[in-house]
């Protein structure tokens, strides 16, 4: 007992020089909490035996403890795993364009639901709707919070205890084991699966088709690629079976793309416009994968269908506020100048950049973590990999880039890279690689030029010695 009153009281560790800085950035409520907190767990090990800390020890623990719960848990990072849209990690990183509109959206009030020009209230569809439609030649749009929403919006809306005909081999299971299957039971609807896992024919939908249908749907298979003796039905032939029996086609793109990416030298994805000008009645797509805007799910169509859409009462319920409509409107106006969308809009900056261009990046910061890990038992070196897209689009396709690989030049093997990579990962903006082939790799495609010097100094910063 007479070594714990040795211990001293909250008041004076709050009000030591080291904890003020403390409370001026975190508020005393916090800093407070922690002080209680260490001087609890000095005074348990004490009685189990262990020495008295002293007051340096305890302040030392508590700067570290407030500096972990003040922390954001939703950090940056830099992006060097060499998926461009990685779920994980955010998908798109918007462009410029749309982070000042949604700036400027949260610091003011917005005529979100307002029409400026009649005085009366509006629709927060209209803010992108006409954008919506010149760009993918679609009567009417609507907007919700993502892609998997505009599926079970349109489903519940349209097909509620109805039949949907779907080919087998388009029946996905999207991120996070969401599955198509299940997202049509709970909306509702009955999945009426047609054909084979790799051959569907017109005729199959035709002989599925009876009084109790309520759509035909094609589901584009984004996420994964079936070769061989295949055979898929073309869009234009499952509109023209729909529309004979007065039935709609539906299409979901999942990862949707407003561009042709071919003209960039990249596989080439389906595209809204094609779905639309095939006969599509609505057509469903993400806005944060390849459209490279922030988290949506788009749905366009014929005003007929997207007006019984908006009356579900389930759309209030999936709707997005104004600062993702800020920056939907922000990159689909990107969309309007063609010639300059490659730089200007950063998904497709990432996906287009030569590979050169990556090099010397590499090149550049070779030195800083030959430096960095020259303690340590391994080799680092500029390589040459390859990205992918990521969040499903275009999976077996691989873009030829470059990088940094550290590789164990002892007898310690994988140990020392599963070090190094965690000890990137607790940097102050964590740096995310993988390791793969017996290699921690470090993929620059993601990483802005404007980003390097940071990248630099973090890693000449970093504690890797103890690896």
């Amino acid at each position: 007992m007479n070594s714990l009153s040795k211990l001293p009281s909250v008041d004076r560790l709050l009000s030591h020089p080291v904890a003020l800085p403390l409370v001026d950035e975190y508020g005393r409520s916090l800093v407070t909490r922690h002080v209680r907190e260490q001087l609890a767990n000095a005074r348990l090990a004490v009685k189990e035996g262990a020495a008295l800390p002293g007051e340096a020890t305890l302040l030392n623990d508590i700067v570290t403890a407030v500096h972990q719960a003040g922390r954001a848990r939703l950090r940056t990072v830099f992006n060097l795993t060499g998926t461009v849209l990685h779920t994980n990690l955010g998908r798109a990183v918007l462009p410029q364009e749309a982070v000042d509109a949604m700036v400027a959206a949260a610091l003011n009030p917005c005529a979100l639901e307002y029409d400026v020009e009649s005085g009366g209230r509006g629709d927060r569809d209209d803010i992108v709707g006409e954008l919506l439609c010149e760009l993918t030649g679609a009567e009417a749009a609507t907007v919700v919070n993502n892609n998997a929403a505009a599926v079970f919006l349109l489903l519940n809306t349209l097909a509620q205890k109805k039949r949907v005909l779907v080919s087998r081999g388009e029946l996905v299971e999207i991120g996070g084991a969401f599955r198509v299957p299940d997202i049509m039971q709970r909306a509702g609807a009955r999945l009426v699966e047609v054909g084979t896992t790799n051959r569907t024919h017109l005729k199959d939908f035709a002989q599925a088709i009876d009084a109790r249908s309520a759509m035909l749907m094609k589901v584009h298979t984004s996420n994964y690629a079936i070769h061989g003796f295949i055979h898929a039905v073309p869009e234009a032939d499952l509109a023209a079976l729909a529309h004979a029996h007065r039935l709609p086609f539906v299409v979901d793109l999942g990862s949707g793309t407003l561009i042709d990416l071919a003209a960039l030298g990249l596989p080439h994805e389906p595209t809204p416009q094609e779905a639309i000008a095939a006969g599509a009645d609505l057509v469903t797509f993400s806005g944060d994968k390849l459209l490279g805007g922030p988290q949506a799910g788009l749905l366009v169509g014929t005003k007929e269908l997207i007006a019984k859409i908006k009356k579900n009462p389930l759309k209030r319920a999936l709707r997005v506020g104004k600062i993702t409509m800020a920056a939907l409107e922000a990159v689909l106006r990107l969309y309007r100048d063609p010639d300059r969308l490659a730089q200007r809009l950063t998904t497709l900056r990432h996906l287009s950049r030569p590979e050169a261009e990556i090099r010397a990046a590499a090149e550049r910061l070779l030195p800083a973590l030959q430096s960095a890990l020259a303690r340590l038992p391994v080799v680092v070196e500029v390589v040459a990999l390859k990205s992918q897209i990521g969040s499903g689009s275009l999976p077996v396709d691989r873009l030829p880039s470059a990088g940094l690989a550290v590789r164990p030049s002892g007898k310690r093997g994988a140990g020392v890279l599963h070090r190094i990579e965690k000890a990137l990962r607790q940097l102050p903006q964590p740096v995310i690689g993988r390791i793969a082939d017996d290699a921690l790799l470090l993929d620059l495609r993601c990483l802005e030029p404007r980003d390097e010097s940071s990248l630099g100094k973090a890693l000449h910063a970093g504690a890797f010695q103890q690896c």
